[in-house]
């Protein structure tokens, strides 16, 4: 179907953060799959984790106890603030399942009225009719019929439209550490530090959707953890399965106290397959020094794109970011800076705000961020040169 619009180019392999066409012309990722392939393409250690499950056992279905899963679950309750976890396949599920618990805490805390959520303009949280109507965005509900109900929307960073936006039918705030698609647009540690005070005072819960933030693409473990607070339920995909659909909602024993046995499940979420990714991935970001390294390796790219807004004052308006993930806003269609980069065998992704995102994997090589800075600043010099 015609949903994507889509680059008229085919890759045939990928090693790291390189990709080779058909015919041999090697491309540099620096948008990771939409910050998906965090260890980058053909990591051997995911390789042999993928090819050893494959040899023994893909599914068995949530109908009986799934060893790797429950190994999986162990040890990201041991790495986070987490005491359960509901796997699922995909960023959107992740989210499903998040509002799915939040509003059912309430219920069998015999709140039934708790059901709204406030969330954020500017929000990504995926393409279900749900997820949809949590962010709000126009562009995305048009032609799919009623929106539907229980979301209230207020701006992005404005704690005080958020308190005033929370009722007496409040259950949870739902919002991203950093909006990804939205523009990389940084939540401040002051933000997210009065998000849960306030979700505390009100006594609702504090969702955080860090889809496209958590696994070390913040340079921590989650972004939540650079301002100090925990949320009671997160979700998480992307990079927790390195390119392996796999998604998760983690929550605290209390938050996830409404999804008892038939109130929710996935057919194919926390299949053996998936969990054996999704532990190798954990065994490489969480080995002593990596996050560190993803810190070092952000600075050295944050200093690259900063140079660049030195280079093209009339086009790069503004550089964001947190950890690997950056962004640039451009004075110009960032489609046409995205096209541009493809020419110098670049890969970069647009979002909102008019900014061209810049997510290269966490193992991403120092001569390969300055190589990635210098083709990008042809793109744009090729793109000024065109405005001019």
């Amino acid at each position: 179907m015609g949903t994507y619009g889509r680059q008229n180019i085919v890759f045939a392999k990928g090693e790291g953060a390189w990709l080779e066409t058909e015919a041999g012309e090697r491309y540099l990722d620096f948008g990771s799959g939409i910050a998906v392939n965090a260890l980058g393409h053909a990591h051997p250690r995911l390789v042999a984790a993928l090819t050893e499950q494959a040899g023994k056992l893909w599914h068995t279905s949530n109908l009986y106890r799934v060893a790797g899963q429950e190994k999986l679950a162990e040890r990201l309750v041991a790495a986070t603030f987490a005491d359960k976890v509901f796997f699922c396949n995909s960023g959107a599920e992740a989210c499903e399942g998040a509002i799915k618990a939040a509003r059912r805490f309430h219920y069998v805390a015999g709140r039934p009225e708790r059901t709204r959520i406030v969330t954020c303009t500017g929000a990504f949280h995926g393409r279900t009719l749900a997820t949809l109507a949590a962010a709000g965005n126009p562009k995305y509900l048009e032609g799919f019929g009623p929106e539907a109900p229980g979301f209230d929307h207020v701006p992005y960073g404005d704690l005080d439209a958020l308190r005033a936006a929370v009722g007496p039918e409040t259950a949870a705030v739902m919002v991203e550490p950093v909006q990804g698609e939205g523009g990389v647009q940084v939540g401040s540690s002051d933000y997210l530090k009065g998000l849960r005070a306030l979700c505390d005072e009100a006594g609702i819960l504090l969702v955080l959707d860090e889809v496209q933030t958590g696994v070390g693409r913040s340079g921590k473990l989650f972004s939540h953890e650079w301002a100090g607070i925990t949320p009671d339920i997160m979700a998480v995909a992307k990079g927790i399965g390195g390119g392996f659909p796999l998604g998760a909602v983690l929550a605290t024993e209390a938050a996830a106290a409404g999804l008892t046995p038939g109130t929710h499940g996935s057919t194919f979420g926390g299949n053996p397959l998936a969990t054996a990714v999704g532990e190798a991935v954990l065994d490489v970001v969480l080995e002593p020094g990596f996050l560190e390294g993803v810190q070092q390796k952000a600075l050295r790219l944050r200093q690259g794109l900063a140079r660049l807004k030195d280079q093209f004052p009339d086009l790069v308006v503004e550089v964001r970011g947190q950890g690997l993930l950056a962004g640039i806003k451009i004075d110009a269609a960032p489609a046409d800076v995205v096209a541009a980069a493809l020419g110098e065998r670049l890969l970069v992704v647009g979002a909102g705000d008019s900014v061209v995102r810049i997510i290269p994997p966490l193992i991403v090589a120092d001569h390969e961020i300055s190589e990635g800075i210098e083709r990008l600043s042809r793109a744009l010099a090729h793109v000024s040169k065109s405005k001019t």
